[in-house]
């Protein structure tokens, strides 16, 4: 049976999974302590309930890539690395 490599952190649900959940940290945080202009949003705290949502999405893409890895064949890798 050949042995098999992790795609590791160049997984594209890592790097999705990272920048949805900066991106929900920086929404978070002006929900919570910047200009909630809410006359403009029906009185709705969009920031927040935003970054809350970044947040929980970016998690469930990292938690998978974690949890199910792509996983690379032995053979594969020989076989690119011969081709150049």
């Amino acid at each position: 049976m050949a042995r098999r490599n992790q795609a590791g952190l160049f997984d594209i649900r890592n790097i999705i999974g990272g920048l949805l959940l900066a991106y929900g940290v920086i929404l978070l945080l002006m929900g919570l302590f910047g200009d909630q202009a809410r006359d403009k949003t029906g009185d709705i705290n969009a920031n927040l309930w935003a970054g809350i949502a970044l947040l929980v999405v970016g998690g469930v893409m990292v938690v998978w890539a974690v949890t199910r890895p792509v996983l690379v064949p032995e053979d594969q890798l020989e076989q690119d690395s011969e081709d150049g």
